[in-house]
């Protein structure tokens, strides 16, 4: 049988016109359902797979909605490379944080306004602030939105924030123009110093931020998430200002209220943690796990994190990870955080000092010090604080060489007085005098050719004299002394001058003493006569026209000697034979006694004797009719039968009050 030919409503239907599919999409491009956009785009690059338009389209549509790795795909895919496809590269790997393949990608684009801002935000990201600051600097002309913003927050992070205020004169533009530039300039302030007048621009900018964001009819949640950062740097200011217990307020309302952008409320369980120290270190621990990565098994911060927060925010919060671990003895989970930070921080002086911390921790010193100089040698422009470090771990281990060797590499604090007084006490300690009194040298002459206000030459002069007399450097000290004397007129100086003479030339000596000026009070006192007398007995004047009186309550006050008694003795003792020592128990009752026995019941006084049915009398019976038939020989043993009795009532169980009693 042939087979029915097929109907025209089977076959597919036509593609619709070109036209109507690009006023479809640019309905959905002007309502931003970027989902739809990539849905025509498709339709479109089905029809015609070559067409630029449809492709820049579907690849922004996709950055827009956060699909960055469909974005890359797109472009790696697509047959036809458009001229801005790098530029769209270079953003979608910044976006994934791989920043050197991003600004190679941006090599082989053209420079204009926008390649030069996404520049500027990979250096920014990098760290590299200063070629950032170079870019912004050669865009002050181009008409850009926000990026005084931009330029401010670069150079506070490379530590320039005493040019802000010259940039933004330069810009003719003010902190208080936008909350995000406000807040920003108080971080230059925070740089500064400043704290004051950064915490009334944060206040201020908070409240810009709220009138401009309520103009727009944002709720109240979001200008809150929004405001979030003045928040948290508010709470920083007030911790820098000493107002611990506001700052710490304000730090755990962020953490618990939840209403922040993830990066504040990393910054602030950060600046929580470091207020707290190293009280309640679980804690501490718990609110840190709340960064790292779920699907990790080390502590290693969130992913979203991990792309917002600078390196210097990141590198806080591995240091106080590591520094609460050592606090809580998790020995095991320091040493692994320790040794991953050196390849996600290479350059940073914190890692070798965690590390050093750590060998400390595990009575490693000579470990910790041999790694500190090692780093010092790679990095010598950043070896200051490592040898400063090196030379606190040295000094703590016993190692008083090492530590002074260490100090005496940081040249620019050789001349200061504590370096001078902690150099000097170091080689005491190591047994080297010469190189002690060579340091007090070398200051003293760094300090005699100083042009300082605050000079500080009498202070190291004064302490070089004391060291070298101490030492019995006499003539030295002399010297010291008498040029103290000749060019600052110490009076200090002089007292020591005398001192350290009179050692050597009494005459020369009594020739300085002479330019000491008297005391006042002392004319009529014969120092002679002061020398030869043993001292005398401080006795109150008597008043006058009472000193009857007074010689009355004088001899009342003396007080009266005791005679010593002999001792009195019981007769018949002899004190020089006095035979055995009494019983120490002798006061305790009876049955306390180590020597008491209780009495056994008589088992036999219950059984019956005599005939059967005869009437046995019990003992209490016995002993009334005893007694009335001799009433006299009741009197006479009445006082031994209460002896009995007592000792019967002994013998039974009693409470501690009855017990009391017995022994009265």
């Amino acid at each position: 049988m042939a087979p029915k030919p097929k109907s025209a409503s089977s076959q597919p239907a036509p593609p619709p016109p070109l036209e109507d599919l690009f006023n479809t999409l640019n309905r959905h491009i002007q309502a931003s359902a970027f989902d739809n956009v990539v849905k025509f785009t498709d339709q479109i690059l089905a029809i015609a797979p070559d067409d630029e338009d449809a492709l820049r389209c579907k690849v922004v549509a996709l950055i827009k909605n956060d699909r960055v790795e469909d974005a890359l795909s797109a472009i790696k895919s697509s047959r036809k490379q458009l001229d801005d496809f790098h530029f769209f590269k270079a953003y979608c790997l910044y976006r994934q944080n791989k920043l050197d393949e991003a600004l190679e990608s941006l090599k082989s684009q053209e420079r204009n306004d926008e390649t030069m801002l996404l520049e500027c935000q990979i250096l920014y990201r990098l760290g590299k602030m200063d070629a950032c600051i170079e870019i912004y600097q050669k865009l002050q002309n181009s008409k850009i939105d926000n990026m005084e913003i931009n330029s401010v927050a670069a150079l506070v992070m490379a530590g320039r924030s005493s040019e802000v205020q010259g940039m933004l004169d330069s810009l003719r533009v003010k902190a208080t123009s936008s909350f995000e530039l406000a807040f920003n300039t108080a971080c230059s302030l925070i740089a500064r110093k400043k704290y004051t007048d950064a915490e009334q621009l944060l206040l201020s900018g908070r409240r810009i931020g709220q009138e401009v964001l309520m103009e727009d009819n944002l709720a109240d949640d979001e200008i809150e998430l929004e405001l979030s950062p003045i928040a948290v740097q508010l709470a920083y200011v007030q911790q820098l200002l000493g107002r611990k217990q506001d700052a710490i307020e304000a730090y755990t309302d962020t953490i618990k209220r939840d209403m922040a952008d993830e990066s504040s409320i990393a910054v602030a369980v950060n600046n929580l943690v470091s207020l707290k120290g190293p009280k309640d270190v679980s804690d501490s621990l718990r609110k840190l796990d709340r960064l790292k990565d779920k699907e990790s098994q080390s502590f290693r911060l969130a992913p979203s994190l991990d792309l917002k927060l600078s390196a210097k925010e990141k590198e806080a919060i591995y240091a106080n990870r590591i520094l609460l671990l050592l606090h809580a003895n998790k020995i095991e989970q320091a040493r692994e955080l320790v040794s991953a930070l050196p390849d996600m921080f290479p350059e940073s002086v914190i890692p070798v000092l965690l590390q050093a911390a750590l060998l400390v921790r595990e009575n490693k010193a000579g470990r910790a010090e041999e790694i500190l100089a090692q780093f010092a040698n790679k990095f010598p422009e950043k070896s200051k604080v490592v040898h400063l470090a090196r030379a606190q771990v040295a000094a703590a281990a016993g190692h008083p060489h090492i530590a002074a060797d260490s100090l005496a590499k940081i040249s620019d604090i050789q001349h200061m007085p504590a370096t001078v007084a902690t150099l000097v006490s170091l080689k005491e300690r190591a047994g080297d005098i010469d190189g002690a009194a060579a340091v007090l040298d070398a200051a003293t002459k760094w300090w005699s050719n100083a042009m300082t206000e605050d000079n500080k030459l009498k202070i190291i002069m004064q302490e070089a004299a004391s060291f070298k007399l101490r030492h019995g450097k006499e003539e030295e000290a002399a010297q010291l002394y008498e040029e103290l004397v000749k060019n600052q007129g110490s009076v200090e100086a002089l007292v020591g001058l005398v001192t350290t003479v009179a050692r050597m030339d009494v005459n020369k000596a009594e020739l300085y003493e002479k330019q000491l000026k008297a005391l006042p009070g002392l004319k009529g006192i014969d120092v002679d006569s002061l020398e030869r007398t043993s001292g005398v007995k401080q006795v109150a004047a008597p008043r006058v026209g009472v000193s009857e009186t007074y010689e009355e309550g004088k001899n009342k006050t003396k007080t009266k000697k005791k005679r010593k008694r002999k001792p009195r003795y019981p007769k018949g003792f002899d004190p020089a034979n006095p035979g055995p020592p009494p019983d120490p128990e002798r006061w305790l009752p009876k049955r306390e006694r180590s020597t008491y026995r209780p009495k056994r019941k008589d088992k036999r006084a219950a059984q019956v004797r005599g005939s059967q049915g005869a009437v046995v009398r019990d003992k209490h019976d016995t002993g009334a009719s005893s007694n009335t038939s001799h009433p006299k020989s009741n009197q006479g043993t009445s006082k031994g039968a209460g002896q009995n009795d007592a000792v019967s009532e002994q013998t039974k169980p009693s409470s501690k009050s009855s017990r009391k009693k017995s022994r009265k």
